[in-house]
């Protein structure tokens, strides 16, 4: 027996004075109206109401129970209404899950943009570079930088990760800059400490048509991608940064493209949900406004141009 439904029959029945009444209110047929009350008298073991070939009435024990019930109905048919009106509106909480190292220098201007034309919407932001589910983190929408996020989720590519190797006009004026990949050896380099593994990220090469990777010894190590790129622009090393952290740099001369014949795109940045279908307005909302001002967004990568450059 579907209690809740049993229930709402039952307060309808009493407010109409008729279970053939309720029935048609309900959508459903006077038997099936008869029956669950019946089968609801039956479980409760009482009668609920005095039925007669005119009237319906209710009895002592469905008095209590109807001015029991009616309070918890109403709440329930708020919440209910609440929830349809939350799948029309662009408004309510909204949980977005992504990587400190995109933060700052991709996600966030957008994310400010967003919540000044949405101020209904409740913005829920987590950075964390430990990659995490959308169910664990409870988040709505994702955003992570590498390989496409499996396990029953949505994804969409929105940028290329570009690999550059780089270093400040200031640090080439007093150490010069590397013609080949063996020449980094002689040179001050940076390093990125995964937040996932503790460990050090090789730097990676395209020699010829295969990815090599490098073990480069580092003079100075960070587990954050601002900090680093921060030295990188302070001279007191060459880095390889992600495009998203280096292209603003480059193109303002602030930082020097090295070895760009080796340079790799290997990995995105994506976002990712669950089925639309499933999204309330404002989550969809958000991924469409996300998607539109960061898919192949030219401020992110170089173009080939300039890598020739």
């Amino acid at each position: 027996m579907n209690e809740v439904r049993a229930i709402s029959i039952f307060v309808r029945a009493a407010a109409v004075g008729s279970l053939r009444k309720a029935a048609v209110d309900q959508g459903i047929s006077p038997q099936a109206a008869s029956h669950a009350v019946m089968q609801l008298e039956k479980s409760l073991g009482v009668r609920l109401f005095h039925r007669t070939t005119r009237k319906l009435s209710l009895t002592e024990e469905g008095q209590r129970l109807l001015q029991s019930v009616e309070p918890a109905l109403a709440t329930l048919s708020s919440a209910i209404d609440d929830a349809r009106r939350a799948k029309d509106e662009v408004a309510g909480p909204l949980r977005v899950s992504a990587p400190m190292a995109l933060g700052r220098a991709v996600l966030w201007p957008s994310v400010l943009e967003f919540a000044a034309l949405y101020p209904e919407v409740q913005l829920d932001v987590r950075f964390d570079d430990h990659f995490t589910d959308l169910v664990s983190d409870r988040a709505d929408v994702g955003f992570r930088g590498g390989s496409p996020p499996s396990g029953g989720t949505i994804a969409r590519r929105l940028l290329p990760i570009q690999l550059i190797v780089c270093a400040s006009p200031a640090y080439i004026e007093r150490h010069g800059k590397p013609s080949t990949v063996d020449e980094l050896d002689a040179h001050r380099c940076t390093g990125y400490r995964r937040a996932n593994t503790g460990k050090q990220a090789p730097w990676e090469f395209l020699i010829g048509d295969e990815i090599i990777y490098r073990d480069v010894a580092a003079t100075l190590c960070a587990n954050d991608i601002d900090a680093e790129t921060d030295a990188v622009l302070a001279g007191l090393a060459i880095g390889q940064l992600g495009s998203f952290s280096a292209v603003s740099h480059i193109r303002g001369e602030r930082l020097v493209p090295l070895l760009t014949q080796h340079m790799t795109q290997r990995e995105s940045i994506y976002i990712y949900y669950r089925h639309r279908t499933e999204q309330p307005l404002r989550v969809r909302t958000f991924i469409d406004f996300m998607i539109e001002r960061l898919a192949d967004n030219k401020a992110f990568f170089l173009e080939p141009a300039e890598l020739r450059g």
